[in-house]
């Protein structure tokens, strides 16, 4: 059976409560699809707007973060519970941007993506090399690291309802691509790294993305490799052109 694709946007820190309402409303005719699962994923103090804009239609909402314990003195932190019973479905991990500005660490987002199951929200577990570690020939050796280290003791039923997205630093905002034949190149070793840790059948239901200056003239080329089941996109989720993203067709 075909994986079914999933588009993801990442707003980051952008959009205000109402305007995030607004850009649901706005975004809501162009992303309908039957074939593709559709999630934005929102500021925190955008969720519950965004859930209620949302109702009745084919988006799905996700958080962009989450921390590992269940409650307590952890001052500015959200649980998974806390997202789950606000309506999220999917939660962000491991993007480069919290691995690099907030020193977040392969044991941490362990502890985060097994906590993520255990609430029933599903981790778009994020990887990718900085351009250094290209430039040094070295970007499956680190990529096969930041997996095998986030999903210890994951088992192979959770890994293969799971999203990974493969993230390429270099590529993230700053207009450049990886080449098609890269980013396939890449989610197949992925994907052969999820073979070797638990078996074929895991490895051939896991959804992988492809997240780094997606855009409306990229996604069929990119969306159309063996390996590639979608995207995570930034800056242009917060775009009518999302919509062409999501029906890449």
């Amino acid at each position: 059976m075909a994986r079914r694709k999933i588009v993801a946007g990442n707003w980051k820190m952008n959009m205000t409560p109402s305007e995030a309402v607004k850009l649901a409303e706005e975004l809501k005719p162009l992303v309908q699809s039957d074939s593709v699962d559709v999630v934005y994923c929102v500021p925190a103090i955008d969720i519950i707007p965004v859930v209620e804009a949302v109702k009745g239609t084919n988006v799905a909402v996700g958080a962009e973060n989450m921390y590992f314990e269940e409650k307590g003195a952890f001052t500015g932190e959200i649980s998974a519970a806390m997202l789950k019973d606000a309506g999220v479905q999917y939660v962000i991990l491991g993007h480069s941007e919290r691995r690099d500005y907030f020193k977040e660490d392969d044991a941490l987002l362990n502890k985060k993506v097994k906590k993520a199951f255990e609430a029933g929200l599903t981790p778009i577990l994020c990887c990718g090399e900085s351009l250094e570690q290209r430039e040094m020939g070295v970007t499956m050796d680190w990529i096969r690291f930041q997996i095998k280290s986030d999903l210890v003791g994951v088992s192979a039923d959770q890994v293969a309802s799971m999203v990974i997205a493969y993230e390429p630093i270099w590529a993230i905002g700053t207009g450049k691509t990886a080449t098609t034949e890269q980013a396939q190149e890449v989610c197949k070793g992925i994907r052969d790294c999820i073979a070797e840790i638990y078996d074929d059948a895991t490895a051939a239901s896991v959804r992988i993305q492809y997240g780094g200056s997606v855009n409306a003239g990229n996604a069929a080329e990119l969306f159309a490799q063996s390996d590639i089941d979608g995207g995570l996109v930034g800056g242009a989720s917060l775009k009518p052109d999302f919509g062409k993203i999501v029906n890449y067709q």
